[in-house]
């Protein structure tokens, strides 16, 4: 009799704590008392089991090969990994909130769209202007046409008028 043999594939959340100290160790090429270091500089959290065993995840394991590559590669010193470290968080922050002020911008833009197009049926489709000193808008036809401008006031005084002789010269 012959026994097949059955393959179970687990996957893991990316931030879930599966590897113990010494696989994380080995997985990042470090030896285990430079993640214990890490850990008191707070450049990496691991979890912890309910017996608070350390349990690093993929991404611990990720943070920490980058950490090894800033200084090794680099030549930072850990302050210097720290520094970077922080300034990625506030980078990635500042995204997210780019990131959530373009999505209102979105909405507030969608939302005037369909005020104007309101108006604009309730106007019965009339042109609209904008109104100069209020800055409201209102239907073409109720502004008014701007006024002609005034003619000049008449002149103050007596009044000059020129005599003429039959062969056109002037008295």
């Amino acid at each position: 009799m012959r026994r097949t043999r059955t393959t179970t594939r687990v996957t893991v959340s990316h931030d879930r704590g599966v590897f113990m100290i010494s696989v994380a160790a080995e997985l990042a090429e470090m030896h285990p008392q430079t993640l214990r270091m890490y850990e008191q500089r707070g450049l990496i959290e691991p979890k912890r089991s309910p017996k608070g065993t350390r349990l690093y995840s993929h991404e611990d394991v990720d943070r920490l090969r980058r950490i090894q590559e800033m200084t090794n590669d680099l030549g930072l010193n850990l302050a210097g990994v720290e520094h970077v470290l922080r300034l990625e968080q506030e980078l990635d922050r500042a995204r997210r909130r780019v990131d959530a002020l373009e999505r209102r911008t979105e909405e507030l833009q969608a939302e005037m769209d369909a005020q104007i197009a309101a108006v604009k049926r309730e106007m019965r489709g009339g042109e609209l202007v904008p109104l100069k000193h209020t800055r409201s808008i209102v239907p073409a036809r109720d502004v008014a046409p701007p006024a002609p401008p005034a003619a000049p006031p008449p002149p103050s005084g007596p009044r000059r008028i020129r005599i003429e002789r039959e062969d056109g010269r002037g008295i």
